[in-house]
């Protein structure tokens, strides 16, 4: 039968430092079958030791040395990041409560007396390694959980810009129809106009070969002015002049009104979200209406009553997309006709964003569950229920709030407080 010989793998690794070299091999003769042992004669050398690599796991540290005490030693090891860890038990022939309190508070996890039992100095060590054992392991384990934890929160952020961008694209998408719808109105009169532009400049052109033509056949000056006269009558020119001058004014105003839409659109949909400016927000109600009023909310009677407030440090993108999830809310609130009205006003803290309808309001049980995820009284496939959420979440980075008041057929206020200055 084979015997194993291998020496076992040492507990941990000790320093000894001690100027008394018979200290040293009493106490190195008694550790060393269990431990790997170091030792240092001086309190400089024990230093050099402690912040080499590896280092101990524990320090047995004589108090009474020359040059630099063990108190010394004691003090510069805390000092430094690298070895204010490691711990240390004095084992010293001072025996006086004194000087054992100075010990323990200069950081010490032990105090043995000289000449100490072996047998006692053994087990205390057990007991410090073991502890700076369990020590390391929950110090990995804390690390391993701020990486978790921090892995963790960077994918719940992007996840959280996921459904913010979702939701406004979802906000943009219930509006499509009627952009689409104030985009065509004007292109459709465009197409129109240049149908008839292009007859006109067909006549014109048909009037100039004729005038050549007349001029190349007619010598006489009288008969020309006549013939001349007859195709001007003929082509009804003064007629083509004046409505080609409006068909052009026409479909130039439609255009500026199509570019409009679109800049608005880009603005509301491409902005920054993440830079923090100095904004009117009334500039932004603008913007969002720009987009939100059109054919598929004729029904609603938009109202501005706008105050003068100062610029406030924002996020304007994501504000753009609350004013528009609460006004597609207002507008979903009114079956036939009524009013929506937007107000803002302020005071030395905060400006104060109010949008108001005269929808048919939301039951009082409904109101402590509007701003959760996914509730949605809405029937499948007319929302996700994340409308409202979102806009809160917006809102309290802003470190503001959103406050709803409502009456069942007598409509709702959403009340928006920003702060004018955020804290860095």
């Amino acid at each position: 039968m084979a015997v194993d010989n291998a020496k076992p793998e040492p507990l941990g690794t000790i320093l000894l430092v001690d100027d008394d070299s018979i200290n040293l091999t009493v106490f190195g003769q008694c550790l060393a079958p269990r431990y790997s042992v170091l030792a240092a004669t001086s309190g400089g050398r024990a230093l050099e030791i402690a912040c080499a690599t590896p280092k101990p796991d524990l320090i047995l540290l004589d108090i009474m040395m020359p040059e630099m005490d063990g108190y010394e030693v004691m003090g510069k090891l805390k000092e430094s990041p690298e070895t204010r860890d490691i711990p240390v038990i004095f084992v010293t022939a001072l025996t006086s409560d004194l000087d054992e309190s100075r010990g323990f508070a200069l950081g010490a996890v032990d105090y043995i007396y000289k000449p100490c039992n072996l047998a006692i100095l053994s087990a205390r060590v057990g007991t410090q390694i073991e502890l700076k054992k369990a020590r390391d392991r929950l110090q990995d384990q804390n690390t391993y959980l701020e990486t978790e934890l921090e892995k963790r929160l960077r994918e719940n952020q992007l996840i959280q810009l996921e459904l913010l961008e979702a939701e406004k694209l979802a906000a943009v998408g219930q509006l499509a129809a009627g952009v689409a719808h104030e985009i065509n109105n004007p292109l459709g009169f465009i197409y129109s106009n240049f149908n008839t532009l292009q007859t006109y400049n067909r006549d014109i052109f048909d009037l100039l070969d004729a005038y050549e033509r007349c001029v190349g056949e007619t010598p006489d000056a009288a008969e020309l002015m006549q013939k001349i006269q007859h195709l001007k009558a003929e082509k009804e020119l003064d007629f083509l002049r004046n409505d080609m001058n409006e068909l052009l004014t026409e479909s130039r105003d439609g255009l500026a009104r199509v570019r409009d839409i679109i800049q608005n659109l880009q603005q509301f949909a491409e902005g920054n979200d993440n830079e923090w400016q100095l904004t009117d927000i009334n500039k932004c109600l603008d913007i969002t209406l720009s987009i939100f009023a059109n054919g598929q909310n004729a029904h609603c009677t938009i109202h501005r009553d706008f105050a003068d407030i100062p610029a406030a440090r924002c996020l304007p993108a994501r504000l753009n997309q609350v004013f528009l999830s609460l006004l597609v809310n207002a507008s979903q609130a009114i079956d036939t006709a009524g009013d929506i009205v937007i107000r803002t006003g302020h005071d030395r803290q905060q400006i104060w964003v109010e949008i108001a309808d005269t929808g048919h309001g939301i039951a009082q049980e409904h109101l402590p569950h509007i701003f959760e995820p996914f509730f949605t009284t809405r029937p499948p496939g007319k929302g996700i229920g994340l409308g409202l959420s979102t806009a809160q979440s917006i809102v309290r980075a802003h470190h503001g709030k959103i406050e709803v008041c409502s009456e069942p057929n007598r409509g709702s206020t959403f009340t928006i407080r920003l702060p004018i200055q955020q804290a860095d």
